[in-house]
């Protein structure tokens, strides 16, 4: 037996050791598959902050890009003139941002990132704290009971972190003031902490865990918390993705890989066009996604409403190149094909696909030529409504699949009740 323990994230590991001799042990004991469902959904989007905000102006054809600005680079503490050179060095001068300011439908910075408990806090952070406060609260679940609390965990993951960060803690090297460096400098850039955060927030003591899988961390970080609710680790799982990667470095840095658009700078609202012919790269956005997912069970013994269940998860790598996807999509036809397969649905009972869909010129065309091989005649006979939300949001990076995830819930939660107020009318 081997028992290892790590300080403030535990680990309990058990291994047997086989031997040719006959072993008197039996099979570890398989639990059956618990169902999970959505009962607490949280935003905080280019769209603006908040479910209700970020929804209507989703549905009623709102964009959150904008043009960039000096101010989005966060060099302060350089010179002008370096600021300027940068600027006019980047390619792509479309962002999409998240609103801030004190209305109702804006992330409020006062409150978030300013007050005394979350000025040691970056961006990212403060994101993933305000959209997990407000699912926690559409879900109703704010437990004082301890036994609740180590029934709850987390599953936030992030993209890249806090780059703004480090760019100011490489300035003070090259101006030989390390000794002002903070020193809550590590942990404002680690991703984990986003999950760190919730849990000491909330007192939450189940399972914590940060996945850190580029563009698919917020589903993965979703996935993952259905299985551990699926296998017993937790009751409930606070799920998500956060990211804020908008500052000179990120952007150079995509800009030089040739990933963003560059060919709408001047308007920006038509930049991010996902599957349209004239698509040249995405842009870049930040943002949160937070749901509450819990054992259909426990979320029935306590009057949860229930937004839907999530039946299926798949997960797959094309093992081929480090930002193109393999012209013949296998990878994102491996995934979608498990999903299908651990849900027990056919194709053609699937309504919606929202689409990872970037805008960018390889991805897009792999993506719809994957989801035709899936679908067959039923995404061909129009009877499959597909869509990438990327158009209004640009995208989000390490939080854009589970803000995505969120856009899905809805549309079907929506989707469902009219469907039955047509029936009761």
């Amino acid at each position: 037996m081997i028992h290892r323990l790590r300080s403030s994230r535990q680990r309990f590991q058990i291994t047997r050791h086989f031997s040719s001799k006959p072993q008197p042990f039996d099979p570890p004991p398989v639990p059956p598959l618990r169902r999970v469902v959505v009962t607490g959904l949280g935003m905080v989007t280019p769209l603006g902050c908040g479910v209700e905000t970020t929804w209507r102006r989703l549905i009623n054809g709102s964009c959150g890009i904008r043009a960039l600005s000096i101010e989005d680079l966060k060099m302060e503490g350089f010179d002008k003139e370096t600021i300027d050179h940068t600027f006019d060095q980047l390619t792509s001068k479309v962002v999409a941002t998240v609103p801030f300011g004190a209305n109702a439908g804006e992330f409020n910075e006062e409150l978030w990132m300013n007050s005394k408990d979350h000025r040691s806090i970056a961006k990212f952070i403060s994101y993933a704290l305000c959209s997990t406060d407000e699912a926690l609260k559409d879900a109703n679940w704010l437990p004082s009971e301890l036994e609740k609390k180590e029934r709850t965990g987390v599953s936030i993951g992030g993209g890249i972190g806090s780059i703004s960060d480090i760019l100011d803690a490489a300035r003070m090297i090259c101006e030989k003031r390390l000794r002002r460096l903070s020193p809550f400098f590590i942990p404002r850039i680690l991703i984990n902490m986003a999950a760190g955060h919730v849990s000491m927030k909330y007192g939450f003591k189940g399972p914590n865990h940060a996945v850190v899988t580029a563009c698919a961390t917020g589903a993965h970080s979703i996935g993952d918390a259905v299985r551990m609710i699926q296998f017993g680790d937790s009751d409930v799982m606070v799920a998500g993705g956060t990211e804020s990667s908008i500052d000179a470095l990120s952007i150079a840095g995509f800009c030089r890989s040739r990933a963003l658009s560059a060919k709408y700078n001047s308007l920006p609202q038509e930049s991010s066009r996902p599957f349209e012919c004239g698509r040249d790269g995405f842009v870049i956005g930040e943002g949160s996604g937070v749901m509450v997912l819990e054992a259909l069970e426990h979320a029935q013994e306590r009057g949860a409403r229930i937004y839907a269940e999530v039946r299926g998860y798949g997960t797959s790598g094309d093992a081929y190149h480090i930002t193109q996807p393999h012209s013949d999509g296998r990878g994102a036809i491996l995934a979608m094909t498990r999903a299908l397969e651990q849900s027990g649905l056919h194709p053609n009972q699937v309504d919606y696909v929202n689409a990872h869909a970037t805008s960018t010129p390889l991805g897009d065309v792999v993506e719809a030529n994957a989801i035709k091989s899936v679908f067959s005649d039923h995404a061909t006979s129009g009877a499959l409504a597909l869509s990438s939300t990327k158009g209004a949001t640009g995208h989000l990076l390490g939080a854009a699949g589970a803000v995505e995830a969120i856009f899905t819930v809805l549309s079907i939660y929506h989707v469902r009740n009219c469907r039955y107020s047509s029936l009761l009318s």
